[in-house]
């Protein structure tokens, strides 16, 4: 994968995830290079979601995926493709010892707001993080 540019304003790019295994990594290179100039914070808030939100499609749903990052002035959109339509997230509660359930309870405390819109044969979980 070809290093991106840093990512302007209003620009969006997106990145295609492999089928078979998650390489969660090479696109946390990937959106960590694209948003480069942006304070540390802002920047690992916007890595985590992306990180949950694409693990989520690799554990919940059925691929292909993808994620497309979309930079405005004020924040930063994640969105995370798969082609499991009736599968939906829900915000659950994670118990005291619990070791799951716990990634969209922190997509909801970093993003400003988050939600899912659902395409023919398929749906998309967004967060946006403020910049």
């Amino acid at each position: 994968m070809d290093a991106p540019e840093v990512m302007s304003a209003s620009a969006r790019t997106l990145h295609t995830l492999p089928e078979d295994q998650p390489d969660l990594a090479a696109m946390r290179v990937w959106v960590g290079t694209l948003l480069r100039d942006l304070s540390e914070d802002v920047r690992l808030d916007v890595l985590l979601v992306c990180t949950e939100l694409a693990s989520n499609a690799y554990e919940h749903a059925e691929g292909p995926r993808a994620v497309r990052v979309q930079r405005h002035t004020d924040f930063i959109r994640v969105e995370v493709d798969d082609h499991t339509p009736a599968e939906l997230p829900r915000l659950g509660q994670s118990r005291i010892n619990d070791s799951r359930g716990r990634g969209l309870m922190l997509i909801a405390q970093i993003s400003r707001c988050w939600g899912t819109r659902e395409f023919t044969g398929g749906k998309t979980i967004w967060a946006e993080v403020n910049a």
